[in-house]
């Protein structure tokens, strides 16, 4: 058994946050966010491509693809456009996993051991220190990634791998000050400008159609009609609702067992109660010394303050009026409870350090200033006992078995089903059978809701075919489909209505593109903006002074088509912009640049800042040139060829 670093954190942060460190590798080299999604253990007959010999499956792109879409909230539609995305992902990431093989890199158990016991990994499976066991772990990893620890584990030393590569190719990339300078001024130069408005709500009551140009339009575009009337679907199903399944109760001997096998949750680390007087000091400036004298009077105030205490004042009055912490200064000085880790090191020293309540410390300083600590109380780091966490435990034991007890109906009904019907198992067990009527896979139904799973089963099997299980979210459904009605292409008159939104939209936006540009151009030539925005019957505003990151309206974020009245000269207008439905025409009025003093304080930041731009820009670079090095030489080869990817070896976090 391997001894882990006991470095518990103050802050409680999300389990996932922990894999954040290995997706920021992969996010700068595809457009696609979200690594982690190809964790899914899927396995499928086509095969994509193979890179250096490793196969990646058509199921792998579509997992990795409905993963994104589902995230933001895409419909279906748009799984075409999202596809190649991920399949260009997850190319790259192989391609890097083979080069890091070839180059001779290599992750040890002890790495990955070191991996999974850092951040919210180590939190999750060594809470105090102290490791879950095996079941926790596997629990852990089924809970979150849906897979075998062994897959895990595998997927895990790859992201390691390809986090050493990436670091060598990353480690000669240097950002000279000039640029720094010229980045940061970039980056935080701010302009005021008049600018024009003309939005599609007002070219749009310009746009005159008829039913001749609709038809014309609908003929044109008639390929993007077929089969947009969805398939549907009706089907007959029991709901079992985990929550309202007979008989299930929870017993002392449930909730001690789960205690029993869950000690390790209940930890608590040691931890502190007190309150404090902060007496300030003055931060320096980047690169000078502190103010001597201003750091000598704090002291002089602060060692005033402690004997006053000592010779019996009141804390709290004291903290009122002296402390400069302001926040805890409201309440007499008090600060929650906290464990060890979560003060600066020098408070955090001194304050356990205190062992009975009402003891005093001496002074502390740190990069705040001086601190005068009194402790309140103290509680040794310990296991909540029993029926303290008795309430807390109950509701989970009940969820459990009332799972376990939905899980067994379910196939129960499911069986009888299959062999007497629905109706039959349903009255044999008090449950009622819904019948749908026509329904989409993206709609919901009575009892159900937004219930992916069913909607899969749903719309998988031929109308008819024996009754089956799906999860839904408060349980399962035993489900048959009676009945289907395949997608449809609507006629004109049954699109009409969706053709003619679309026309007039089509119509307002190539307006609104040539009215804008119109403006433009005699907005230069009068050397008016105003009078060319009257002209057109546009809006004509003037923004404040905005940065980089602020947002205008009517143009939206300053990081958009607008960014571009930072590259203009004052009073130069520009051309048209087209920002979401508007149309614009700026004059820039006033610039400002960040002053050096603004530099000085702000360049470490600027410097990291471009750094890790620099870096980014250069592994997409090289995982670019090395997916085509590789596709030139026949180590990425694309095919429609059929596997089931093979299994893989585990590890032990806790070493052995």
């Amino acid at each position: 058994m391997i001894k882990f670093l006991q470095t518990p954190t103050a802050a409680k942060k999300i389990v996932l946050g922990a894999i954040l460190v290995f997706v920021s590798v992969m996010m700068v080299i595809t457009l696609v966010p979200g690594i982690f999604d190809s964790l899914t253990g899927t396995t499928g007959k086509g095969i994509y491509a193979k890179v250096a010999g490793q196969e990646i499956t058509s199921a792998e792109v579509d997992k990795q693809a409905e993963q994104y879409a589902k995230r933001q909230g895409l419909p279906p539609e748009f799984m075409q456009f999202i596809r190649p995305q991920a399949a260009s992902q997850l190319v790259a990431r192989y391609a890097l996993i083979a080069e890091a093989r070839r180059m001779g890199l290599q992750v040890t158990d002890d790495e990955l051991r070191n991996t999974l016991h850092q951040g919210g990994f180590g939190e999750q499976l060594f809470p105090g220190g102290n490791y879950i066991g095996e079941q926790g772990y596997e629990n852990f990893v089924s809970q979150y990634f849906h897979l075998s620890v062994a897959q895990f584990e595998d997927q895990l030393k790859q992201e390691l791998l390809v986090q050493k590569l990436l670091a060598m190719v990353q480690g000669t990339v240097t950002v000279p000050e000039t640029q720094v300078k010229a980045e940061f001024i970039k980056e935080n130069q701010k302009v005021k400008f008049d600018y024009a408005v003309l939005t599609t709500e007002q070219i749009m009551k310009q746009v005159k159609v008829t039913d001749t140009e609709l038809k014309a339009f609908y003929d044109q575009h008639k390929q993007e009609y077929v089969n947009s009337i969805p398939e549907k679907r009706k089907a007959q199903y029991i709901v079992i609702n985990a929550s309202t399944i007979p008989g299930v109760t929870v017993t002392d001997d449930d909730l001690k067992q789960y205690y029993s096998s869950h000690r390790d949750q209940f930890n608590v680390p040691e931890r502190v109660h007190v309150r404090h007087i902060l007496v300030k000091t003055p931060t320096p400036a980047p690169g000078q010394k502190p103010d001597q004298k201003a750091v000598d009077a704090a002291k002089t105030k602060a060692e005033g303050l402690l004997s006053q205490l000592k010779n019996g004042a009141n804390f709290e009055e004291l903290a009122k009026k002296n402390s400069d912490d302001t926040e805890s200064a409201k309440r007499g000085g008090e600060l929650p409870w906290f464990q060890h880790g979560a003060m600066v090191p020098e408070f955090d020293k001194a304050a356990f350090a205190l062992q009975n309540k009402g003891d005093l410390s001496g002074l502390v300083q740190s990069n705040y200033g001086f601190h005068i600590i009194q402790l309140l109380d103290k509680q040794p780091a310990h296991t909540k006992p029993f029926e303290e966490v008795k309430a807390e435990i109950e509701p989970i034991v009940k969820n459990e078995k009332q799972a376990k007890a939905a899980d067994s109906l379910a196939r129960t009904v499911e069986a009888q089903a299959k062999t007497e019907g629905l109706d039959k198992a349903a009255a044999a067990r008090n449950l009622k059978v819904e019948t749908s009527d026509w329904f989409a896979n993206t709609d919901s139904l009575p009892g159900i809701g937004q219930a992916p799973d069913f909607m899969q089963a749903a719309f998988s099997v031929k109308p008819k075919s024996p009754p089956q299980i799906a999860r839904i979210p408060n349980g399962y459904a035993v489900l048959t489909v009676t009945d289907d009605k395949p997608a449809a292409t609507p006629t004109f008159d049954e699109a009409k209505q969706r053709v003619e939104t679309e026309f007039r939209n089509q119509q307002a936006t190539s307006l609104l593109q040539k009215k804008t540009q119109e403006m433009a151009e005699r907005a230069k030539a009068l050397h008016d903006l105003k009078k060319a925005a009257a002209e057109q019957g546009a809006t004509y505003k003037t923004s404040e002074l905005v940065g980089q990151k602020s947002q205008v309206p009517d143009l939206g974020t300053m990081t958009g088509p607008a960014s571009v009245a930072f590259s203009l000269s004052k009073d130069q207008i520009s051309g048209p912009i087209m920002s979401g439905r508007n149309g614009a025409v700026l004059e820039v009025v006033e610039q400002q640049e960040p002053s050096p003093e603004e530099f000085a304080k702000s360049k470490d930041t600027a410097r990291q800042t471009l750094l890790e731009k620099k870096r980014g820009e250069t592994t997409q670079l090289y995982a670019q040139n090395l997916v085509q090095s590789m596709e030139k030489d026949g180590r990425i080869k694309y095919s429609k060829e059929a596997q089931t990817p093979g299994q893989s070896g585990r590890l032990n976090p806790a070493g052995s």
